[in-house]
């Protein structure tokens, strides 16, 4: 997850997520229709946590469902509080990959079946090695995977670098593909526009799924902590809490 520096703008009530009228115009849609009986699905996360923000309810369907599933965690999200003695790099590099551990328990994961593979590249710098990250991607791919990851137009520059080489990758392969957008939502209200709302489809959860997705993004103690010393606010700031508690998860078909 990177930090959520928001704008004044992008700050207050006038978000996407809480105020474009075209969230209640997004048809449904039934996960079977995303992923098909056995298909194998793999969750691309840029940084470890964007699986839970992204798609935390999503997981827990296909894991109900017994679809095989895979999670490929991009970087090890060390560098998300640059600059600070309270959680430097060596320690993120350690404390966080134990975060994503028990988040996933929360969220009810087979951590016993599931495929995790842990790509190791430098997080804030993914828009650099675009060109590495495809051919990494498509190496753990196959035939008539279901691949979700962030939107590449999302606004953050690795989510962006992630969905462009994961594009690239599944078309190379052979696999479908599904993007997640997470920064677009906290853009201003204004900028709305710009969302390709004809491919949203919701996937709607209930109560228990978005209270266990919660849960969930609470195991990422170090990014609901800042460091006052430098001036660093939450990572998983307020807002993005907030948007989780939707009784629903967007995907761009």
């Amino acid at each position: 997850m990177k930090p959520a520096y928001l704008s004044e703008g992008r700050r207050g009530p006038a978000q996407i997520w809480n105020s474009a009228p075209q969230l209640a115009q997004i048809p449904p849609i039934a996960t079977a229709s995303l992923v098909p009986a056995g298909a194998r699905v793999v969750v691309i996360a840029p940084h470890p946590g964007d699986e839970v923000l992204a798609c935390g309810g999503l997981l827990q369907l296909l894991s109900t469902l017994e679809h095989p599933l895979k999670l490929i965690s991009i970087t090890d999200g060390s560098a998300s509080h640059p600059g600070s003695q309270v959680w430097p790099a060596s320690r993120l590099s350690v404390v966080r990959p134990q975060e994503s551990a028990e988040a996933l328990r929360r969220l009810g994961m087979p951590l016993h079946s599931l495929k995790w593979i842990r790509g190791g590249f430098c997080d804030n710098a993914l828009a650099a090695r675009e060109a590495q990250l495809s051919p990494f991607i498509a190496r753990y791919l196959q035939p008539g995977d279901v691949v979700f990851t962030t939107w590449r137009d999302d606004g953050n520059a690795d989510h962006d670098a992630v969905g462009r080489a994961s594009a690239q990758a599944c078309s190379q392969v052979g696999a479908q593909l599904y993007e997640l957008p997470i920064r677009a939502w906290h853009w201003p209200a204004r900028e709305s526009a710009a969302i390709p709302w004809h491919r949203a489809r919701k996937v709607r959860l209930n109560s228990w799924a978005v209270a266990r997705k919660l849960h969930a993004a609470h195991a990422y103690a170090s990014q609901l902590m800042g460091d006052p010393e430098i001036g660093l606010p939450p990572i998983l700031a307020q807002v993005l809490l907030e948007r989780m508690r939707e009784p629903y998860e967007i995907v761009f078909l």
